[in-house]
């Protein structure tokens, strides 16, 4: 046998002893888990790098925390900001004073008499604690139909707590002093007292500002009556005007009362939004104007706020 060959022979020997004679086996040591630290969890949503050139977020707390966290900053603002004296040209002023001419409007308004909010002259705030909080103003409204205005005092409360509720007003204004409209609501009483045809209307305005002369005394009544809706649904975060009368339908006489069914379009100026109400609403010259129902009506998706005339 050749030296190569024995060599060849000698290798394969080797080979097989050292496969085929294991060494024993081999126990792995034990891993000993240590505990990991708590991480705190962020307030602002996590971003991580995607590799490309965006961030992805992740959204720690849901929608509803936010939404509280969002609610308790809101009120911590306001308490900040709201005491004092305010600056009458500006929001928190003109808001509470807003509510005032709703109030105003309820009490005095008729088919002759429908009020504006022309100036806030002075306007302060007062926190109340759990009860709220209370402007106290000096306010000019005047009267859109015969133009006259007057300078009055007002306090009005917006209840504070989980309760809340609609703003307590009380003023010092004392009546339609300078104008007396008591012969034309007379006349206007026995015309649709007695009428056989019940009226109706539509778009006052319509999309040009246009209302017939026949049918103002109903936009106006349309306006006194949303004032019923605007003051129980105010608040500190909300300015309402009426936008429109979509539609007035007038019902048979009860009880001395001329009704009529309303559709009234509500611009609340904060949000820019357009709030869709049905009104039942009664008057007379003896009784003055009243809303005996109030229905909030589907959102109108299609609506916009009406354009300055």
């Amino acid at each position: 046998m050749s030296p190569a060959l024995m060599r060849v022979l000698w290798v394969v020997v080797l080979l097989s002893a050292v496969r085929g004679a294991p060494l024993g086996t081999v126990t792995p040591p034990p891993v000993i888990l240590e505990p990991v630290p708590s991480v705190p969890v962020p307030s602002e949503p996590v971003r991580v790098d995607s590799g490309a050139d965006q961030n992805i977020s992740i959204p720690i707390h849901t929608e509803q925390q936010q939404q509280q966290q969002q609610q308790q900053q809101v009120a911590l603002d306001v308490d900040v900001m709201l005491t004092g004296e305010l600056n009458p040209n500006h929001y928190p002023a003109r808001r509470a004073a807003q509510v005032v001419l709703h109030h105003l409007n309820t009490r005095y308004g008729s088919p002759y008499w429908w009020g504006a909010l022309r100036q806030v002259h002075k306007a302060t705030a007062e926190a109340l604690g759990d009860s709220g909080r209370k402007y106290s103003l000096e306010v000019t409204l005047q009267d859109q139909i015969s133009g006259t205005k007057e300078t009055c005092t007002a306090e009005v409360v917006f209840p504070g707590g989980p309760a809340g509720g609609p703003p307590q007003v009380t003023t010092s204004y004392e009546g339609k002093s300078e104008i007396n409209t008591q012969a034309q609501e007379e006349a206007l009483y026995n015309q649709y007292n007695t009428s056989q045809n019940l009226l109706s209307g539509h778009n006052l305005p319509d999309s040009y500002g246009h209302v017939a002369p026949g049918m103002e005394p109903f936009w106006h009544l349309g306006g006194v009556a949303s004032s019923f809706v605007m003051l129980k649904e105010s608040s500190e975060n909300t300015l309402y005007n009426m936008a429109q009368v979509v539609s007035v339908t007038q019902l048979a006489t009860e009880n001395n009362q001329l009704r009529f069914n309303y559709d009234v379009l509500l611009h609340e100026m904060v949000s820019q939004e357009i709030i869709h109400w049905k009104l039942l609403a009664s008057w007379s010259p003896q009784e003055g104007v009243k809303a005996s129902q109030m229905e909030l009506l589907p959102k109108c998706h299609h609506c916009e706020p009406p354009q300055e005339h």
